[in-house]
């Protein structure tokens, strides 16, 4: 007799959660319902349009529940997720909360919350939300953007790194059973590379040598992470004091990183693309920024241990004064009239 598919929830069907929900629906071993914004009209009168590298070209595809709304599991009585994951921006000084927003939908001691996002400590909410709760890390490499809604280009291989936030109400051994299980799910179609990550924290610092740097600078300045590289002064002005300012917070921290790894996020994305990070996608689009787990949490922990970050006390500030702006724009602000003369 067959395995019963595991019952799994992705919030966030964008780039990355649209190839991640392909994944497992392709391996058979789960069963897909996804929650869409703005895209959900697209995707459920005509499915995605996906140009992958991993999975070819696709037109038409549907997860095989495409919902509008984060559902309650006990009003609308339905089967305990296995899995939720949060594929959406992280963004905590945006109302409602992540962990506000997927409430309804986790089943206390028995949904394990997979959170496929960047940044640092945006387990801790999650912990004090759903103390008896599994929450697994993940660190996706990969690129894969939306163009016209619904429309996704996925131009690199998927690359997942995945381990587990260690819960101190939960045995290590059980969150590592639930790590190795969903990597069964991810991978099973064989057309992603999953790989276990035991030491979840080195693998986001290693990151966040990219995504609290050359990310947020690219989304400062309107550069492409090609054209920042080509700016005279960006790179050694820039983009190298940040890195060393995050390489230095890691190693005071315990996380060694490699002594080559400035220069290899540097040069990750070949000059030719012209490739935006995320967060200068969002800026151009008017969305939120989440710079708060990827440029003030690290900024907060160098703090505690003494590392001096001038370079990233700027971009935090600048970050938060454009936020600001969006914030006002979108109605969440409300500033004084101006005087008329």
């Amino acid at each position: 007799m067959p395995e019963q598919k595991a019952n799994v929830l992705l919030i966030g069907g964008g780039a990355v959660g649209a190839i991640a929900a392909l994944n497992i629906e392709a391996g058979g071993l789960g069963d897909m319902s996804v929650v869409l914004r703005s895209n959900y009209q697209v995707v459920v009168h005509e499915g995605y349009t996906i140009e992958s590298v991993d999975h070819g070209k696709l037109k038409g595809w549907r997860p095989n529940k495409v919902l509008n709304a984060i559902p309650d599991v006990k009003t609308e009585e339905i089967p305990p997720y296995d899995y939720i994951l949060t594929v959406t921006k992280n963004c905590p000084d945006i109302p409602p909360t992540l962990q506000q927003l997927i409430a309804p939908a986790v089943t206390p001691g028995h949904t394990a919350i997979v959170m496929i996002q960047n940044g640092l400590n945006i387990e801790k909410a999650m912990f004090e939300a759903f103390p008896t709760n599994i929450v697994l890390s993940g660190v996706s490499m990969i690129d894969s953007h939306e163009g016209a809604l619904g429309t996704i280009y996925h131009e690199e291989h998927d690359l997942l790194y995945l381990g587990a936030f260690h819960n101190p109400n939960l045995s290590v051994e059980k969150e590592m059973e639930a790590a190795r299980k969903f990597i069964e799910i991810y991978g099973a179609a064989g057309k992603t590379t999953i790989h276990f990550q035991e030491n979840v924290q080195w693998g986001r610092w290693r990151k966040l040598i990219f995504n609290a740097t050359l990310n947020p600078i690219c989304a400062i300045t309107g550069l492409d992470d090609a054209r920042i590289r080509l700016a005279p002064g960006a790179v050694e002005g820039l983009v190298k004091p940040a890195m060393r300012e995050i390489f230095e917070t890691a190693e005071k921290l315990g996380h060694v990183l490699p002594d080559n790894i400035m220069d290899t996020m540097l040069n990750m994305d070949p000059m030719d693309l012209y490739l935006k990070p995320s967060m200068q996608c969002d800026i151009e689009k008017g969305n939120y920024m989440e710079y708060e787990y990827l440029v003030g949490e690290p900024l907060r922990e160098a703090e505690k241990v003494g590392v001096p970050t001038p370079t990233l006390k700027v971009i935090y500030e600048i970050c938060k004064a454009m936020q600001w702006r969006i914030m006002e724009a979108r109605g969440l602000i409300t500033t004084p009239p101006k005087r008329v003369m």
